[in-house]
């Protein structure tokens, strides 16, 4: 999987100015149209991919932990939510609340969650490509395709032959 990951970022590099240019025209369909056609992308999609084969964005990435986030998370571990917040969370340059580091804390083995039923809501919904108004994460998409193979597929899926 290692190998495949180091491809998914070699291929996001090499295609990024085309890429660039298919999000600068998807940016302009905004509304049902670009969910639409993102949403029936990410069924057909995670028909063949298996999250558990991979987990890259728990080994790369953090989501951002919103404040109900840390409060449900802390109390499913027996924890004041200053203490789960001052060992397992930061700051960011954006001053959001991220993970301290990589891997997730809370990523077993075998690629599974410890806290799969509590998890954040960014990782509920990662990698957003079923949300309604989709124009408004397309920077975040486009990042995403360096990080998730399930991205890269859709996005490719988008791009005229």
């Amino acid at each position: 999987m290692k190998e495949e990951i180091d491809k998914l970022k070699l291929k996001a590099r090499q295609e990024q100015k085309e890429n660039k240019k298919l999000f600068a025209r998807l940016k302009k369909m905004k509304g049902a149209p670009l969910d639409h056609r993102f949403h029936l992308l990410h069924e057909e999609v995670f028909e063949t991919v298996d999250c558990l084969e991979c987990a890259n964005c728990c080994k790369t990435t953090s989501p951002i932990f919103t404040t109900k986030d840390v409060d449900r998370i802390a109390k499913h571990l027996q924890m004041k939510s200053a203490a789960f917040q001052q060992k397992y969370l930061v700051r960011d340059d954006e001053y959001d609340l991220v993970l301290r580091g990589s891997p997730c804390a809370f990523l077993a083995e075998d690629n599974t969650c410890k806290i799969y039923e509590v998890r954040p809501r960014a990782c509920a919904e990662y990698p957003h490509t079923n949300r309604k108004k989709m124009h408004q994460i397309l920077p975040l998409t486009l990042k995403n395709v360096e990080v998730c193979p399930a991205v890269s597929r859709i996005v490719d899926k988008m791009k005229p032959e």
